[in-house]
C-alpha cells in the first residue's frame, strides 16, 4: 500500500508540472491561468480514468463487492 502511495504523490503532481512546462513551451500566448487550468484538467481526468479502471478490476474480480468475496 505504501509503495502505491509514493507513486500516486510523485506521478499526479508529475503530470501536472510536465503538462504546464509543455504547455509553457507549445503555447506562449496562452496566460499562466489557462495553462494551470487546462493541467489541473488533464491531471483530474487521467485520476478519474485510473479510478474508473481500479473500480472495475474491483467489480469484476469479487463475487460480491460489500463483503469482498
Amino acid at each position: 500500500m505504501l509503495p502505491t502511495l509514493a507513486g500516486g504523490t510523485l506521478f499526479f503532481p508529475g503530470l501536472f508540472a510536465l503538462c504546464s512546462w509543455a504547455l509553457r513551451r507549445w503555447r506562449p500566448e496562452w496566460t499562466h491561468t489557462d495553462r494551470v487550468m487546462i493541467s489541473t484538467r488533464l491531471v483530474s481526468s487521467v485520476q478519474a480514468v485510473l479510478a474508473t479502471g481500479s473500480g472495475i478490476v474491483i467489480i469484476r474480480s469479487c463475487n460480491d463487492v460489500v463483503t469482498g468475496s
